[in-house]
């Protein structure tokens, strides 16, 4: 099932599709409906035309505006693009941050990296503007009204903004959260080349073993990070159902619609 969930894009990394999920209810999350990827400032021709054959009709970017400007989508034909960044000023998840600000924050303490993501995924649960942009992706994914066509959400790294934007979607869509859990942990099977990779050419330029653990907490995603999301979830707002209505504005109607459009 996995090879279904993989797109064949050659000019990007993580992409990948939300459906043939089972919900709790017994029903199942439709195909062709919700795909989540990394940026697509590197996208081909091919690569759009294949979104575009795909079904897809929303972009959703979740990126800081400084992310967008360095790394502009390649919007496919007939794609309507929505800007909804998490982050107000700054890429928090360091994904567009240059290597010299990375050696000056990173190269001390090993367990820095692993300790930022930490207080990002708090943040993203936490910040207005984190919660006016996932209050705005459910606004997208509503207006997706027509059979046989997608919503695609982003960041630059498909990992962490995306990661949680999968995590309120599924949710509104009563996917198991065991099952939820399991597709943000995926990322690690698919980045996991591109990290060793990464990794190589650090030890190569002769950076510290300090520096190359805290890049790899920065590049992969860490059951602690998706844990202290949902902590704050379940501890300061009571659970994903009560954030879903109460903090990003779902009602009881918007659930039975998404339900409707996106599930089987």
């Amino acid at each position: 099932m996995t090879n279904n969930r993989i797109l064949a894009v050659t000019g990007g990394l993580n992409f990948r599709e939300l459906g043939g999920y089972p919900t709790i209810d017994g029903r199942t999350v439709k195909w062709q409906k919700l795909i989540r990827t990394a940026g697509l400032a590197n996208l081909t021709p091919a690569d759009q035309q294949h979104l575009s054959d795909y079904g897809v009709v929303a972009d959703v970017d979740f990126r800081s505006k400084d992310e967008q400007v360095q790394a502009p989508d390649k919007v496919p034909a007939g794609v309507n693009y929505h800007f909804l960044p998490v982050f107000p000023a700054d890429d928090e998840t360091d994904a567009s941050a240059t290597q010299e600000q990375l050696e000056q924050r990173f190269s001390a303490d090993e367990q820095s990296g692993h300790n930022h993501m930490l207080d990002v995924y708090r943040q993203m649960m936490t910040l207005r503007s984190a919660q006016v942009a996932y209050h705005d992706f459910f606004a997208t994914l509503l207006a997706n009204d027509q059979p046989n066509q997608s919503v695609l959400f982003h960041c630059t790294a498909g990992k962490d903004r995306t990661g949680m934007g999968a995590y309120f979607a599924l949710s509104a869509l009563g996917v198991d959260p065991q099952i939820i859990r399991q597709d943000y942990l995926l990322t690690n099977e698919i980045i996991a080349d591109k990290v060793a990779q990464q990794s190589a050419a650090a030890q190569q330029r002769g950076m510290s073993e300090t520096f190359i653990t805290n890049m790899r907490a920065l590049y992969t995603v860490s059951p602690d990070y998706f844990d202290a999301a949902t902590k704050i979830v379940n501890t300061q707002y009571g659970g994903a159902q009560d954030y879903l209505h109460d903090v990003l504005g779902l009602s009881n109607r918007d659930i039975t619609d998404l339900k409707r459009l996106y599930l089987d």
